[in-house]
């Protein structure tokens, strides 16, 4: 076992010998067959070399006002698709961050379970009128923005 020793030594004695694996280890604790080693205490008031009085290193409040929007589809937008199929596309201001995820809800229902991008795509959609909205949340699962609600009206050919 070996023992650095550290820049700024406060005991004015230290020791030094080979273990049985003819490892080099400093003490200061003398051991039979160590040998002492003088330590040069005159450096122990270093001072940095580098002034950082200068450098602003006080913790800075991120301002992280975030914005939501849904970019697709439009607001009162008509969707045709026979297998109900609708893509959801949402933009993030300012910055998608790690530890941020997106829920999508659709007519007040959570829609799966939140995810890491902002692309969706429903399945499987009735037909009719719907509101969809997106809502970020934070690591803890805390609401920290949403949109406003989208609503759009699912057009289906219908067998009668």
């Amino acid at each position: 076992m070996s023992l650095l020793i550290p820049a700024y030594a406060t005991s004015a004695k230290v020791y030094v010998w080979r273990d049985e694996s003819g490892v080099l280890v400093f003490s200061d604790s003398p051991k039979p067959g160590a040998e002492e080693i003088e330590i040069n205490t005159a450096n122990q008031n270093i001072s940095p070399s580098i002034d950082t009085s200068i450098l602003d290193i006080k913790p800075q409040k991120l301002d992280d006002k975030f914005e939501v929007d849904i970019i697709r589809p439009t607001n009162n937008s008509t969707i045709r698709d026979n297998t109900g199929s609708v893509h959801v596309s949402g933009r993030i201001k300012p910055v998608f961050k790690q530890g941020l995820s997106i829920q999508l809800f659709v007519d007040d229902v959570p829609y799966k379970a939140p995810q890491t991008h902002s692309m969706f795509a429903l399945r499987d959609i009735e037909r009719g009128e719907h509101q969809i909205k997106l809502v970020l949340l934070n690591a803890k699962g805390k609401v920290i923005a949403s949109s406003k609600p989208v609503t759009f009206y699912m057009h289906r050919a219908s067998v009668n």
